[in-house]
Formats: structure tokens, sequence, C-alpha cells
């Protein structure tokens, strides 16, 4: 991928999930941005990261003890994951869900 496009990408994904994260209570779900990371602070200690990795020209999302690798799919506008092709979103609505025990809107 065109490493411009690719930035670009990335800074809307990052923004996407900031501005989601804005609407939790922070004693419940808080997080923090840094370049190219967005880190999400849990109750009970636990964080979970979303970040770009240029090299790869890929997002990276760990939560826990797992981790996924999204690429850009240009003809359906998703990162999708390597593996098994799941999109970043519905994942991280997925593990989030998991972690507070209940549902929450998609970013």
């Amino acid at each position: 991928m065109d490493p411009m496009l690719y930035h670009r990408r990335v800074d809307e994904c990052l923004a996407r999930v900031a501005e989601w994260l804005e609407d939790f209570d922070p004693d419940e779900l808080d997080y923090s941005t840094t370049d190219g990371v967005v880190s999400l602070h849990f109750a009970d200690g636990a964080r979970y990261v979303l970040n770009r990795q240029s090299a790869a020209s890929q997002m990276w999302f760990a939560a826990g003890a797992k981790a996924w690798h999204y690429s850009w799919d240009e003809d359906l506008g998703q990162w999708l994951d390597d593996r098994d092709r799941h999109e970043l979103f519905a994942n991280l609505v997925r593990v989030v869900e998991a972690k507070l025990g209940r549902k929450v809107n998609a970013p």
C-alpha cells in the first residue's frame, strides 16, 4: 500500500476508535493516545492496545493474551484480520463486550 494512503487510513482508524471510547465512563473504560497508538485502560488494570505497524502496513490489536494483525482491504474498505478476515471494529466490540460483561455500541 502507498505509504501516504496507509497513514491516512491509520489516522482515520485511530481517530474513530478514540472518538468511540469518549462515550465510555472513564471509571469503567478509559483510554490514552500517543503517536499511532490507542490504549484502552480497564478498571481492573487490564490494558488493550491498538497500534499501527508501519513496516508491515498493518494495524495490530492486542487484548490480554490474544493479538490480531489487520491489513486494509481496499475493495471492502475495511481493516481485515490476516488469518480469518474478521473486521477490526467488530472485533473491538466483541472483546470490549467480553471484558465489560455487557453490550456496547460499535465505533
